[in-house]
């Protein structure tokens, strides 16, 4: 038997999360992320936010907290992991995962709705016409394709026998497309949750099962009372009615 509580962590607020902001607010067509998606540090917001996830870690028992993490390793969700139990006082072992990677956007990268707009033109149209769950953008990534990569990390998960508590830091869509895999929705479902509420920054979604079942169950989604509680800012970045393309940067 395998885990049978996985605790998904969204990073922390990254660089890249404030010039999406900046660059929606201003009606850029190009967001200006300080380098590659891998590279993207956190803000210092996103330190902070780090830094009291690790105090909430800290404060459970020992019946509570993670007996293993594995991590995007993407640096603003590896940074968040090790923020975190940096201060946590414990540290479980560290899984570096490729597969917990956030959404590859292929050529419409870095840009706005508006950018995509004006120029791929032609790719907005197909975007509208298959929806987003299954446009894959040309050299990127549809939703679909990473439910694929979370069914490959549950079975890895499954077959691993040590550890029982796992917590993942990754990115919003993949904590979205756990969702959608453990919890056995829909493509309308799913993409309902993203509509009405944006992942925060540094938030815990809990999902269990019981050893004997294959159905996994949500505790609690997007919780960020640790962060309420530690006076750490409490940040997201929603959708927009262009539906922004690099919000989890």
């Amino acid at each position: 038997m395998g885990a049978t509580e996985l605790l998904l962590v969204r990073h922390g607020e990254s660089a890249g999360n404030v010039a999406a902001a900046r660059a929606y607010r201003s009606g850029a067509e190009v967001i200006e992320v300080p380098a590659r998606d891998a590279d993207v540090e956190l803000s210092a917001t996103g330190v902070e936010q780090a830094q009291a996830l690790g105090r909430w870690l800290g404060d459970l028992g020992p019946d509570e907290r993670p007996d293993a993490v594995w991590s995007s390793p993407y640096r603003r969700a590896l940074d968040t992991a090790r923020g975190a139990f940096d201060v946590a006082g414990f540290t479980p072992p560290l899984r570096i995962d490729e597969r917990l990677r956030d959404r590859d956007l292929g050529i419409t990268d870095t840009l706005t709705g508006a950018g995509i707009r004006r120029r791929y033109p032609e790719e907005a149209e197909r975007r509208e016409w298959l929806g987003k769950f299954y446009y894959r953008p040309p050299g990127g990534e549809s939703w679909a394709d990473m439910a694929l990569r979370v069914r490959s990390v549950l079975a890895d998960l499954e077959r691993q026998r040590h550890h029982r508590r796992v917590l993942i830091t990754c990115h919003d869509a993949v904590i979205l497309v756990f969702r959608y895999v453990c919890e056995g929705m829909d493509e309308a479902s799913v993409l309902e949750v993203g509509r009405t509420s944006s992942v925060r920054n540094a938030s815990v979604t809990r999902l269990v099962r019981a050893e004997d079942e294959d159905q996994w169950s949500l505790v609690h989604y997007n919780l960020a009372d640790h962060l309420v509680d530690q006076g750490a800012p409490v940040t997201a970045q929603p959708a927009t009615t262009d539906e922004r393309r690099t919000s989890d940067r």
